[in-house]
């Protein structure tokens, strides 16, 4: 009889860690790219598809600024910052985010919308943005898969650090 594997050393599972947030980081880029080439070879800009009268169209939004429009025309600025963002919190991981499953959630998350929204300013010049939320005369701005990971990444990062900041439960 063989003796059983020896258990990872922690420099091991760390790095078996990193490897699958960096495989959730690419999985969750490229569904957010995916879902905009659908909508480019679908729509024209501007073209709406109501999905849920009411409340939900697939509208084809070409967004040349940040959230919600601003900075429109700051495209190499909106770049640089993101591409310094991605490269801040990939290298200062374990110092901003800190350990644990809400962190790592996080961390995954916010690189990946931040990498799906450069890709297109890097290829296209613009977001797209495709998801339209209204009711009535009421519309949220349109927005897309990266937006929501960077929206959930920070509400995740700020539920972590608010409410567990040292909970050693919260560190696993």
């Amino acid at each position: 009889m063989s003796d059983p594997a020896p258990s990872p050393t922690p420099a091991s599972a760390g790095r078996r860690g990193m490897f699958s947030a960096y495989a959730a980081i690419a999985l969750l880029v490229a569904l957010d790219q995916g879902t905009k080439l659908l909508v480019r070879r679908a729509f024209e800009p501007g073209e709406c598809l109501p999905v849920v009268p009411g409340l939900f169209n697939l509208t084809y939004v070409r967004n040349e600024g940040a959230a919600w429009g601003i900075l429109q025309g700051w495209g190499i600025f909106l770049v640089a910052l993101a591409i310094a963002m991605f490269v801040f919190l990939a290298v200062r991981r374990r110092q901003v985010f800190g350990e644990g499953r809400l962190a790592t959630a996080a961390f995954i998350l916010l690189l990946a919308g931040i990498a799906g929204n450069v890709l297109d300013r890097l290829f296209l010049r613009y977001v797209v943005d495709f998801l339209d939320f209204y009711h009535g005369a009421w519309h949220f701005p349109a927005f897309n898969v990266a937006d929501s990971c960077i929206c959930v990444g920070v509400g995740l990062f700020l539920l972590r650090n608010l409410f567990f900041p040292s909970d050693p439960t919260h560190s696993h």
